[in-house]
């Protein structure tokens, strides 16, 4: 934690109340003495060494896997919820220790914040405003999803991205809700960690909000590109959109929500599909 080891984080000023504010890159960026700045990048570095950007580098190593293969990558195939063990509870187990993994994975972006000063209401993490939170959630998962179904599809018929399965768990009784807690849990630790901490440890040193968005962008496409080229570009849209939304309403929930709704539709949605309806694989 940077603040434990500079011992002087300032904790943000107060600033306007109204909906929608945001500190800017000046005013995050007062008074960062070397060391804490040093401590910053550090921090970044190990945060995102262990989780989403190491898997950014396996994702990369497995697209290149992919393309040294001799077939082409709309006839290779990915699972995104595969199954890990042959007996059912042992396959349960292993499944909700991902979900823990990626739910702690979230937490540690929310306490870093936390310890930095940086309450968790100035991102948008807190109960104020769940209805609205709420809607600007569905908004953004049809604003993203239907085209982003799309946009697959497109990649996948022209041989830039692989076939993507959002499950192959076995059906069992608990694999709908097992499908429900990986979606919130993806959705909880992409959220928190590639917008709400990384935009803001960025404008703590200094990063503009443009330059900041598009770091955040191409963090998410890199942990996609297991995909394909497809997942990696659809993905950065996606996070140029949903960067852009935070940035200007500050409301974090509402990134998490839509994520969650996206992957609820395609991991439950796929699930429940496969092998009643052709174009499915």
């Amino acid at each position: 934690m940077p603040a434990g080891v500079s011992g002087s984080a300032e904790r943000p000023p107060s600033g306007p109340s109204r909906p929608g504010f945001t500190y800017s890159a000046e005013v995050l960026s007062e008074q960062v003495t070397p060391t804490e700045r040093r401590a910053i990048r550090i921090e970044l570095a190990l945060v995102f060494g262990a989780t989403l950007g190491l898997s950014g580098l396996r994702s990369l190593l497995s697209l290149l896997d992919s393309l040294l293969r001799p077939e082409p990558l709309n006839q290779q195939s990915v699972a995104i919820n595969a199954p890990r063990a042959a007996l059912t509870l042992l396959d349960l187990a292993y499944q909700l220790t991902s979900v823990l993994q990626l739910a702690v994975w979230g937490g540690l972006g929310a306490y870093l914040l936390w310890r930095a000063g940086v309450a968790l209401r100035q991102v948008g993490l807190d109960r104020t405003r769940p209805g609205r939170d709420a809607l600007t959630g569905v908004g953004l998962a049809a604003l993203i999803g239907l085209p982003g179904l799309a946009f697959y599809l497109g990649t996948r018929a022209l041989g830039l991205n692989l076939t993507v399965m959002p499950s192959t768990l076995d059906s069992t009784w608990w694999r709908p809700v097992v499908l429900t807690l990986s979606a919130l849990a993806n959705a909880w630790a992409e959220e928190v960690l590639v917008v709400g901490f990384l935009v803001t440890r960025l404008r703590r040193l200094g990063w503009s909000e443009n330059k900041s968005l598009l770091a955040s962008a191409l963090l998410r496409g890199s942990y996609h590109l297991y995909q394909g080229f497809g997942g990696f570009v659809g993905n950065v849209i996606m996070g140029l959109v949903y960067g852009r939304v935070w940035q200007r309403t500050n409301r974090l929930w509402a990134l998490v929500i839509g994520h969650t709704v996206i992957d609820v539709v395609a991991f439950v949605g796929y699930a429940a599909l496969r092998g009643t309806v052709s174009w499915i694989p």
